[in-house]
């Protein structure tokens, strides 16, 4: 069964900055979401619509208690880029076990929690996206234990994910792990690892 995208993590060096680039890119301004302060970062959201986000992450300079690594590739990050996505689930404990098996390093579960700028408290289960690569295609998998407490809850449906794709050198590689875990994704050749992004708001179009 096919699982929906829940969110697209574009991590960058300067979250205020990339605010102010894609508002003015996409007539929309971002809001800012709140500190996971287990994992040392901060995030900015955009409702894509369809219970789906783009999420916006940057190291947290206040918090001096999470060294690195930090996950989602930021400390090893070369340029703001889409570094990780994450993916619906309501069968965490299999998809566990499929990651595991690709890697003993992933697929471990873990609960997070954050609050949200309005002062409301998010609540998740999620198979723990790691420190490394910078660029990670294979999907981490998200499980909002209330649909009601959703991160797009409050956000204006104003944008739209218009394309969503990946690079690799062995595309062929993935195909079998990304079908595994009910994830579509359109994979093309290429010397890079990326995932990419086409977004249309209503002041045009941005591509990440």
């Amino acid at each position: 069964m096919k699982k929906e995208i829940d969110h697209l993590v574009y991590t960058v060096f300067d979250l205020d900055a990339t605010i102010n680039m894609i508002e003015q890119k996409l007539g929309v301004r971002p809001e800012f979401g709140g500190y996971h302060k287990t994992q040392g970062t901060k995030n900015a959201l955009l409702n894509l619509g369809n219970k789906c986000y783009l999420e916006l992450l940057a190291i947290d300079d206040t918090n001096t208690e999470i060294p690195p690594l930090r996950w989602m590739g930021i400390d090893l990050l070369t340029s703001d880029k889409i570094t990780r996505l994450a993916v619906k689930s309501d069968k965490l404990e299999e998809d566990s076990r499929l990651l595991k098996a690709i890697n003993p390093e992933m697929g471990i579960i873990n609960g997070g929690s954050r609050k949200t700028g309005d002062g409301s408290l998010l609540t998740w289960e999620l198979t723990m996206p790691l420190s490394t690569p910078e660029v990670e295609i294979i999907p981490f998998m998200i499980d909002w234990k209330n649909e009601d407490n959703h991160p797009t809850k409050n956000l204006p449906v104003l944008c739209k994910l218009v394309k969503l794709y990946a690079t690799h050198p062995m595309p062929e590689s993935l195909e079998s792990i990304l079908g595994g875990l009910g994830t579509e994704i359109e994979l093309i050749k290429s010397k890079e690892i990326s995932i990419k992004a086409i977004i249309e708001g209503p002041g045009g179009i941005l591509e990440l």
